[in-house]
């Protein structure tokens, strides 16, 4: 059997990242249908004082592969914050997935009361065990940024819907 917080964090991470992915796909071709330069949704967001849609894919990308890491006591690999395209955009997607899947099982046996200690902005900083860490830190906040991410592309005119976000879970629906 799997350590359960491998099976929350990297099993999840992994879900909802491939959704992201295809969510962007639709995003790239909803601006070739309508003819516009994508950009405008790389650099789209809700509210003036909102990250953009980078942002909140690069955000995302890290609570993923910051999870990853420090449940199973690594330290972060470090990405540049650089992506300036749809398809960079999923490229970043697709490093933080290689990264994820990377990391075995085993080393996240016993993350649940692993020791997380993290530096914060604002002289802040974050220390929990395993457990506290994924469940109030690392999972709220990935959900956020990519729920931010869809809420972008889809106030900007891009066709996706909870079936879109949630796709991987239709294997464990089914008719009565």
């Amino acid at each position: 059997m799997k350590p359960i917080l491998y099976a929350l964090s990297v099993e999840t991470f992994l879900n909802v990242l491939g959704s992201l992915t295809a969510i962007l796909d639709k995003a790239a071709q909803h601006a070739e249908a309508k003819k516009f330069d994508p950009a405008v949704l790389v650099n789209a967001r809700l509210a003036p004082d909102m990250f953009g849609l980078a942002q909140q894919v690069q955000i995302a990308c890290d609570h993923a592969k910051g999870a990853a890491a420090r449940l199973s006591g690594q330290v972060p690999p470090s990405f540049e914050d650089n992506e300036k395209t749809l398809d960079e955009l999923k490229a970043r997607i697709a490093k933080t997935v290689d990264y994820i899947k990377s990391v075995p099982a085993s080393a996240f046996e016993g993350a649940e009361g692993r020791r997380i200690e993290m530096d914060m902005r604002n002289g802040m900083s974050l220390s929990a065990d395993g457990l506290q860490f994924l469940r109030d830190w690392s999972l709220p906040n990935f959900y956020f940024h990519v729920v931010t991410a869809y809420d972008i592309l889809r106030h900007n005119g891009v066709e996706v819907g909870k079936r879109d976000y949630m796709g991987f879970a239709m294997g464990i629906i089914r008719q009565k």
